[in-house]
C-alpha cells in the first residue's frame, strides 16, 4: 500500500473527472474526516486517514482489501473504474440517463443502453462523455458512455445504441470471484484456494445409471443368494421378457370366416 504518484494521480483523476467533473474536490475535502487514496495491488482505494493508518500494520501479502475499490491499474497504465466506485458517482456525476423498466434486466447483463430502451438524459450531454445510468425510479444500475448527444439521441432510430456499458450492479455476481477481492482465482491466497475447493467439489459427481437397472440387480443378487428363483417374467438383472404379440386378423379374413361357418348351421 502506497500513495499514487503524479502520472498515476493525473490518469486517475481524468478518468474520474469525466463522469463527476470538478466534483472530485467533494472526495477529497469532505467536512467529517480526512479522506485518501491509496494503491495496493495495482487497485486504488478511497478510505478514510484513521483507517489507512491501521491498515499499514498488516502484512502486504495478507492485506486483501480496505475502504472503497475506485478501480484498477492496467498493464500499459490506463485506469478502468469498477463497479464499486458507483455510490460515489452518483452522488457527485454531472450527467445521467434513466433507462425504462423494460430495458433494465438487459442493461443489468452487461449490454448497451438502446434509444427503445431509454426514459430519460440530461439536457446538454455532449457525445462520448461519463454517464450514469439510472432506473426510472432513480435507483443507480450502472455507468457508461454516451454514444451520441442528447438532440442526436431524439433523431435516432429505435435499434441504435445510446449509452455504451462500462458496468453494473449485475457484476457483483458474475465478478464475485475475482473483481472486489484482488485474488485471482487458483492463483495463491486463500480465497483462491477456497475457490479451487468449491469448484472441486461441484465437478464430483457419482456415475448414476438408469434406476431400474440398480434396483434390478439388487434384487437379482438378493434372490441368488435366498435361494429364490427369478420370476419367469424377468431375466438377469430384473429386465422385462417382451411378450409376443398377436396377429390381428384383416377385416376381410374375419367375414370369410364367418361365411363359411354359416352354411353348418
Amino acid at each position: 500500500m502506497r500513495p499514487l504518484t503524479e502520472d498515476e494521480t493525473k490518469i486517475f483523476f481524468e478518468k474520474l473527472s469525466n463522469y463527476i467533473g470538478r466534483n472530485i474536490k467533494h472526495l477529497i475535502d469532505r467536512p467529517d474526516e480526512e479522506y485518501c487514496f491509496r494503491l495496493h495491488k495495482e487497485r486504488v482505494y478511497y478510505l478514510s486517514v484513521a483507517l489507512m493508518r491501521r491498515a499499514a500494520h498488516a502484512e502486504k501479502s495478507l492485506l486483501v482489501h480496505m475502504g472503497t475499490c475506485f478501480g484498477k491499474f492496467t498493464k500499459s497504465l490506463k485506469f478502468r473504474l469498477h463497479i464499486t466506485a458507483l455510490d460515489y458517482l452518483s452522488q457527485y456525476a454531472k450527467y445521467k440517463v434513466w433507462v425504462k423498466p423494460s430495458s433494465e434486466l438487459t442493461f443489468l447483463y452487461g449490454n448497451n443502453v438502446l434509444k427503445a430502451g431509454l426514459g430519460r438524459i440530461t439536457e446538454n450531454t455532449p457525445q462520448y462523455q461519463g454517464v450514469v445510468v439510472y432506473s426510472m425510479a432513480d435507483a443507480p444500475l450502472g455507468f457508461g458512455v454516451t454514444a451520441k448527444s442528447t438532440q442526436e439521441c431524439r433523431k435516432l432510430p429505435a435499434t441504435d445504441v445510446v449509452v455504451f456499458h462500462q458496468a453494473d450492479v449485475g457484476e457483483y455476481l458474475r465478478e464475485e470471484d475475482s473483481q472486489f477481492t484482488g485474488v485471482t482465482p487458483g492463483q495463491g491466497g486463500e480465497v483462491g484456494a477456497e475457490n479451487e475447493v468449491i469448484r472441486s467439489k461441484m465437478k464430483r459427481k457419482k456415475p448414476s445409471g438408469p434406476p431400474g437397472e440398480k434396483a434390478g440387480g439388487a434384487g437379482g443378487a438378493g434372490g441368488a443368494k435366498g435361494g429364490h428363483k427369478p420370476a419367469a417374467n424377468t431375466i438377469g438383472a430384473g429386465r422385462d421378457v417382451p411378450k409376443p404379440k398377436k396377429k390381428k386378423a384383416k377385416p376381410e379374413q374375419a367375414q370369410g370366416a364367418e361365411s363359411r361357418k354359416a352354411p353348418e348351421g
